[in-house]
C-alpha cells in the first residue's frame, strides 16, 4: 500500500494502482451505485489527452520529451485492458473532474516510467486544459464515435432486411386496421414500407445533427475564456483528433455556450428518443400481427428462438420484440434525464455531465445491440401467411368502401349493415338489392384498385 500526502491530507492507495490521490479520494467519497464511466467514454478521453499532448508538442507548450512520453503512454494504455485503471462512479462531481484527474494521474504515472523522470498530471498531462472543457469535449467525441460506428451501421442492416421483406410481398394483399378494427385493403409491402422510413429517417436525422455534436469545447478551459492555454491550441487539438479518429471535428465558435449548454446532446438524443418511440410502436405491431398461433391475427410468423413458457409446452413468444420494447422504454426515460440535466446547468458550467454521458452511452449501446438482435433474430426470419391475409381481405365487409364511388356512402352503409347482420357477402347483398349484376360486381370489385389512388 502506498501513502500519499497533499494539502487535503493523506490517502492510502493499493499497491500497483496507476492512479493518484485525487482518484483515490473519489473512490472513497462516492461509493454510490455500480455504474462506472463507460469504456467508450474513457477511450475518447484518452484520445483527447493524446491530441492535447500533440498540440502542446507542436506549440512547444510542454517539454518535447514529456509530450513524447505522454503520447507513448496513452498508446500503450489503449492497447491493454485499460478500464482497470478507471474505477470511478458516474455519481461524482457534475463536471466529471475526478474522471479527468483519474486520466491525468494514470497517464502521468505511465509517462513518468517511460521517461524515467517526473511527468506531472496537472502541469504536463493537463496542460492548457480544464475538466470543464475536457469532459464536454470527450462526451461529444463518444457520442459521435458510437453513433457513426455502432448505431448507423445497424440501421443500415435493418433497412436492408425490411427492403427485402417489402420486395418479396408486393402482391401480398392484407387488410389494413385502424382503431383495432378492420379497415380497407393494402399490401404487406406497403405496411413494411412504413416501417422502413423509421430507420431511413433516423439515419438522415442523425447525419444532419452530428455536425453539431462534432463541435468541441476544448480550449475553453475553466469558463470559456481560454485562460492558461495558448492561442491555436484548440485548432491543433481538433486537427489531431480528426486525423486519428477519422471524423471531421470542429472548434466550437462560442465556448461559453459549449460549456454552459448541452443542446447537441438534447437534440441528438431527441432523435434516439423518436427512434425508440417508433420502434416501440413497431414491436407492438409485429406482436399483434403474429398473435396466435391459432386464435390471433396469425398474419406473420416469427422465428421460434426458444421456449416461451415454463408450464405451457411448445409455446413460442415474441421475445425479441419484447426485449426491444424494454430497450425503447429505457431510451425514452434517458431522454427525460438528458433534457432535465441540460436545463439545470448553472451559469458558466453544466454540472450534470456524467449522468448525461451515461444516459447517452446507454441509449446508443442498447439501441445498437437491441436493433441488431431484433434484426437478426426476428425481422430476418419473418414468415408471411399470405393465405390468412387474403382470407381476411375477402371476408371483410370494410372492402365495401370501394363501392362509395359507384353507389354513394349512404347506400354502401346499408349494404355493409345488411351483410354484417345477415352474415352475407357484399356481393350477395349488392346483387340481391339490384345495384349490380354478379358479372358487373366481379368486374368492378378489383382489390388491386383498392390499394392505390385512382
Amino acid at each position: 500500500m502506498n501513502k500519499i500526502a497533499d494539502i487535503y491530507g493523506e490517502v492510502t492507495i493499493q499497491e500497483g494502482a496507476l492512479w493518484g490521490a485525487n482518484t483515490q479520494r473519489s473512490l472513497e467519497n462516492f461509493p454510490i451505485g455500480t455504474e462506472k464511466m463507460p469504456k467508450e467514454f474513457i477511450e475518447m478521453l484518452c484520445e483527447l489527452k493524446r491530441a492535447c499532448a500533440v498540440a502542446n508538442q507542436e506549440l512547444k507548450a510542454v517539454e518535447y520529451d514529456k509530450t513524447l512520453a505522454i503520447i507513448k503512454a496513452i498508446d500503450e494504455l489503449l492497447m491493454q485492458d485499460f478500464m482497470q485503471h478507471f474505477p470511478l462512479a458516474i455519481w461524482q462531481t457534475g463536471s466529471g473532474t475526478q474522471t479527468n484527474m483519474n486520466a491525468n494521474e494514470v497517464i502521468a504515472t505511465l509517462a513518468s516510467r517511460i521517461l524515467g523522470s517526473k511527468v506531472h498530471p496537472n502541469d504536463d498531462v493537463n496542460h492548457g486544459q480544464s475538466s470543464n472543457d475536457v469532459y464536454p469535449t470527450a462526451m461529444h467525441m463518444m457520442a459521435v464515435n458510437m453513433i457513426a460506428q455502432d448505431l448507423i451501421p445497424v440501421l443500415d442492416k435493418v433497412i436492408i432486411t425490411l427492403t427485402q421483406l417489402k420486395r418479396e410481398n408486393t402482391l401480398s394483399y392484407k387488410l389494413g386496421r385502424t382503431h383495432f378494427q378492420d379497415a380497407t385493403p393494402m399490401t404487406f409491402a406497403q405496411e413494411v414500407s412504413g416501417w422502413i422510413v423509421i430507420f431511413t429517417d433516423a439515419k438522415k436525422q442523425l447525419e444532419a445533427l452530428l455536425p453539431f455534436m462534432r463541435q468541441l469545447s476544448i480550449g475553453g478551459t475553466a469558463v470559456g475564456t481560454g485562460l492558461n492555454t495558448i492561442k491555436g491550441f484548440d485548432e491543433q487539438v481538433v486537427r489531431a483528433l480528426s486525423q486519428s479518429l477519422k471524423q471531421e471535428f470542429t472548434v466550437c465558435e462560442n465556448k461559453f455556450f459549449a460549456m454552459g449548454f448541452k443542446d447537441a446532446y438534447v437534440s441528438v438524443h431527441g432523435i434516439l428518443n423518436t427512434l425508440a418511440s417508433n420502434c416501440l410502436k413497431l414491436t407492438n405491431d409485429i406482436r399483434f400481427l403474429s398473435s396466435g398461433p391459432q386464435t390471433g391475427l396469425q398474419e406473420i410468423k416469427l422465428p421460434a428462438n426458444e421456449a416461451g413458457s415454463s408450464i405451457m409446452p411448445g409455446k413460442v413468444n415474441p421475445t425479441q420484440a419484447e426485449s426491444l420494447a424494454m430497450v425503447c422504454v429505457r431510451v425514452i426515460g434517458n431522454h427525460q434525464t438528458i433534457t432535465l440535466a441540460n436545463s439545470h446547468g448553472n451559469l458558466q458550467l453544466n454540472t450534470y455531465m456524467p449522468v448525461m454521458v451515461y444516459s447517452m452511452w446507454q441509449s446508443i449501446r442498447l439501441l445498437s445491440d437491441g436493433l441488431d438482435s431484433f434484426n437478426t433474430r426476428c425481422l430476418a426470419g419473418i414468415e408471411v401467411n399470405t393465405e390468412k391475409m387474403m382470407d381476411n381481405v375477402t371476408s371483410s365487409i370494410m372492402t365495401a368502401t370501394f363501392l362509395n364511388e359507384k353507389l354513394g356512402y349512404d347506400t354502401t352503409a346499408k349494404i355493409v349493415k345488411e351483410a354484417y347482420q345477415d352474415k352475407k357477402t357484399l356481393k350477395e347483398v349488392v346483387v340481391s338489392n339490384g345495384h349490380m349484376t354478379a358479372e358487373e360486381f366481379d368486374q368492378y370489385f378489383d382489390y388491386s384498385k383498392m390499394i392505390q389512388a385512382k
